[in-house]
């Protein structure tokens, strides 16, 4: 279809390694918070916070965790007021990075992530030099295992999706953002499983990264380690051959 499936390669790759980071749950827990909050704490009328519940459950979390952050995102229990901030800067060979935050403390984390840049040589950027030049897409999984092709790729346009590419064991399904919770409440309607749907940034054009993979990706790495970020974005392109010799690593 349209060209994403390099992003969703590397994704795919690269998601192995993200699932054993500690973390997850503290960001998982922070976005039911703000979505709570945004939107009101019954996920039926609230899709982002539908969303979040869905990946808390992909991710394990127990039902008291779940509704201890509704509840906080609602007022009902006191806790942290957190807010949502975007920074953008650039890593080597001018890959440019996009890194979404939710913080209660600004000034913490603006210094946390300037350090990042700089100690792994990087730098920061303005606001809008970097982030023009990614799509707010929704992007979601269905197990390819079972499924024709062709028919599958024809149901989910139907739903509303804007691509469809089949990518080793998954099909990746991308969507405008207005459209992502109702493709995922008609292919869920449907019968099809959804994993790993979000809304996510997918570059316009990409920079190969090859011969920097390994000083690019410690920088991504500890921007992503740090509490108060959410999600890295990079519009960096790396071979195959390069991404299977940094897993071995």
């Amino acid at each position: 279809m349209s060209g994403h499936n390099k992003w969703s390669s590397i994704k795919h790759k690269k998601g192995a390694t993200d699932a054993k980071r500690g973390k997850i749950f503290t960001r998982i827990v922070k976005e039911i918070i703000l979505a709570a909050k945004s939107g009101g704490g019954d996920s039926e009328m609230n899709p982002r916070l539908r969303t979040a519940i869905n990946t808390a459950k992909e991710a394990n979390m127990p039902k008291d965790n779940i509704d201890r952050a509704i509840k906080r995102g609602t007022g009902e229990i006191e806790g942290a007021a957190y807010e949502e901030i975007t920074y953008e800067g650039y890593g080597h060979n001018g890959v440019g990075i996009v890194v979404d935050v939710m913080t209660d403390n600004r000034n913490r984390t603006v210094a946390e992530i300037r350090h990042a840049f700089s100690k792994f040589g990087g730098n920061m950027a303005e606001l809008g030099a970097v982030s023009w030049n990614f799509e707010q897409k929704g992007f979601l999984n269905v197990p390819a295992v079972g499924l024709d092709a062709d028919e599958f790729m024809m149901q989910a346009l139907e739903a509303g999706a804007e691509d469809v590419e089949l990518n080793e064991d998954y099909f990746d399904i991308f969507t405008s953002p207005n459209d992502f919770h109702t493709v995922i409440a008609n292919l869920e309607k449907a019968g099809f499983p959804v994993q790993n749907a979000e809304l996510t940034r997918i570059p316009k054009n990409t920079i190969n990264a090859d011969d920097v993979a390994a000083k690019l990706m410690r920088l991504i790495d500890f921007l992503e380690d740090l509490d108060d970020v959410q999600k890295v974005y990079a519009n960096y392109e790396i071979s195959d051959e390069v991404l299977e010799q940094l897993a071995r690593e």
